[in-house]
């Protein structure tokens, strides 16, 4: 089989097709970040690097089975400013059309992020099929609600592995059965505001059994708060409004937190530990945040053997 992949990032298409077991003959990739372009090669060093996109000529490249790819997202997605097509990120998603209208491979896959119901449309309708809906909650311990425009038959959802996030731990303990999702800004870790108001940046706790969270560099809606984190991560959260057991406020530095490691980030993404240790943890989180889930893709992909 031969593929093309556009913004394949750190190949997790290539990781996905392995795993389904779907032979590969060549395997082409369009991708402009040498951080991860150095991962993909360290991984796949057969993997055919063609740069940019957008100077791709689809007469050079032999009959393409396959064309997969998750265009640049920051235009349409909920958490950015939702510019859409204006977004010249987000403008890439028509090199995708011009190589898939080109090329005419017999299958293809388009990954995206939640957006606004009218751009999901015009993608909709230049790739002429509806999009799959898949949380990878489902496959991994973190929730992340993605698209998938394909012709590739998927019958059903992936199976539930019933992973929670304390599986997927090196140490330490958390609040919750599921992450919030990773992002490319990751490597900037998080704080308890955009953690418990913003649902953002996954934080892990050092401490077990009881921990007080006061004005640690979060507002006055939570200046006083007794949350209860515990190993199992199911610890109720108990704050002025409940009638709870109300805590005086505890100075900044009193709670321990940490954010993900890069392993647990690879481990969220179902990606081979240790595939991204190629490059600086930086770099690592940027390209994990990226990326696909790879037994999402996988369980897709499954579909070309039906």
């Amino acid at each position: 089989m031969n593929v093309l992949s556009l913004f394949d990032g750190m190949s997790c298409g290539q990781l996905a097709l392995e795993r389904a077991g779907i032979p590969i003959d060549n395997y082409f990739a369009a991708e402009i970040d040498k951080y991860a372009i150095k991962v993909t090669q360290a991984n796949f060093p057969e993997t055919v690097q063609l740069g940019d996109v957008t100077a791709i000529d689809p007469d050079s490249l032999p009959d393409i089975d396959i064309l997969i790819g998750g265009s640049p997202c920051q235009g349409f997605s909920f958490a950015g400013k939702q510019l859409n097509f204006d977004d010249p990120r987000s403008k890439l998603f028509w090199e995708y059309v011009r190589l898939l209208n080109a090329l005419k491979p017999k299958y293809f896959l388009l990954e995206n992020v939640k957006m606004k119901k009218e751009s999901m449309d015009v993608i909709t309708e230049a790739l002429g099929v509806e999009p799959v809906f898949i949380n990878s909650n489902l496959v991994s311990a973190q929730n992340r609600q993605r698209y998938y425009w394909t012709n590739i038959p998927v019958d059903k959802l992936p199976d539930d592995k019933g992973i929670v996030l304390a599986d997927i731990l090196e140490d330490g303990h958390v609040d919750r059965d599921k992450s919030h999702c990773i992002d490319a800004n990751y490597f900037k870790g998080g704080n308890l505001k955009s953690y418990f108001e913003k649902h953002r940046r996954q934080l892990v706790f050092s401490k077990d059994g009881m921990c007080h969270v006061g004005d640690a560099g979060i507002s006055d809606k939570y200046a006083y708060v007794n949350r209860v984190y515990h190993p199992s991560g199911k610890g109720p959260s108990l704050v002025a409004s409940d009638g709870g057991h109300l805590q005086p406020k505890v100075s900044k530095g009193t709670t321990e937190y940490r954010k993900l490691t890069p392993l647990e980030c690879e481990r969220l993404q179902t990606v081979p530990e240790g595939y991204t240790n190629h490059v600086s943890n930086t770099q690592r989180y940027k390209m994990l945040g990226n990326g696909w889930t790879v037994d999402v893709v996988s369980h897709i992909m499954k579909g070309l053997t039906q």
